[in-house]
């Protein structure tokens, strides 16, 4: 795995990094790590997405040369990373996957490999941890800016190294990422304490639709466009607001519906312990990892929030 994308970063001068739409706190960290150590090695790098960069991420080093136009350039390699298919990375997947080397870093159990040069593996914690794991391979020196951006896509995406994913490595990781200039004050306080004031609006509005279903094992939020509209927020203010079902005793399995459009909804889904929400995700046309999943669905709100929890019952328990 390791040796394939050694060659293709080795052979390839100009490289595309993309992630997923509306990137997290680990796509972002993690592409922007990669864009700064293919610079660091000489090469030509851009980093795209079609979605803004949210504005508590904007401190990240590099963010500010994400471009959301696709760039006139002939590229010899695109790296994939924390996506677990190619269409993930939204309306350009057609034209990233019609670049000659096609390289994914991944964690998501959902991933069946759609290219060969890849390190997938879903007992990772992050994205960024599997990063690490290459600059450790590589032996590539590792500045704050790099530093910053894998601490801050390992601390998101375990939660506050809180979640089940958070193992000894995962830890060394973060620590290594300190000793080479990653500030776990400063990232914390950009990720957790900059909240826009919009967004606390929003979920203030968002608390009072809380429901605790199949005896407060399954609890949900939702929140629809006119709650967006009237907080003056944006669908990006809604990050976080899955985990907090999940903080009451007894809840086992926590949603969020998030309304895209009229009569469309994506669903984030996260469980404690053993409870699979990626099987459910799955099987609603998503997927994720065992605690952390995602799908998107169509129809009434009633409705879907009915076939969920159907599917729930079918497997989630199990």
């Amino acid at each position: 795995m390791l040796e394939k994308i050694s060659e293709a970063i080795e052979a390839c001068r100009t490289f595309l990094i993309v992630s997923h739409e509306r990137p997290d706190g680990d796509a972002l960290g993690s592409e922007l790590a990669i864009y700064h150590l293919l610079k660091a090695l000489g090469k030509e790098a851009v980093v795209y997405s079609q979605d803004v960069t949210p504005d508590h991420y904007r401190f990240l080093p590099g963010s500010d040369r994400i471009v959301s136009e696709w760039p006139a350039v002939a590229f010899d390699a695109a790296i994939v990373v924390d996506c677990s298919e190619l269409d993930r990375v939204g309306q350009e997947a057609k034209r990233i996957g019609a670049i000659p080397t096609l390289i994914n870093i991944d964690h998501h159990v959902s991933n069946g490999g759609f290219c060969e040069a890849a390190l997938i593996d879903p007992s990772a914690s992050s994205t960024g941890e599997l990063v690490c794991r290459l600059i450790a391979h590589e032996r590539w020196p590792i500045g704050p800016e790099t530093a910053t951006c894998l601490y801050t896509a390992i601390l998101t995406d375990t939660g506050g190294f809180r979640y089940g994913s958070t193992s000894a490595a995962t830890l060394r990781a973060a620590a290594d990422l300190v000793a080479h200039g990653a500030s776990p004050q400063f990232i914390s306080e950009h990720v957790y304490e900059s909240h826009a004031p919009a967004k606390i609006r929003l979920m203030a509005a968002v608390l009072p639709t809380l429901t605790l279903e199949e005896g407060g094992r399954v609890g949900s939020l939702t929140v629809t466009l006119q709650a967006i509209a009237e907080a003056g927020a944006l669908s990006e203010h809604t990050e976080g607001f899955v985990d907090l079902p999940r903080t009451i005793r007894g809840v086992e399995i926590s949603i969020l519906f998030v309304e895209l459009a009229a009569g469309r909804f994506k669903l984030s889904f996260r469980s404690k312990g053993n409870v699979n929400v990626e099987r459910v995700a799955r099987a609603l046309g998503g997927g994720g990892h065992v605690n952390a999943a995602a799908c998107r669905m169509e129809g009434a709100l009633a409705d879907v929030r009915r076939r969920v929890l159907e599917q729930i019952r079918i497997s989630g328990w199990a």
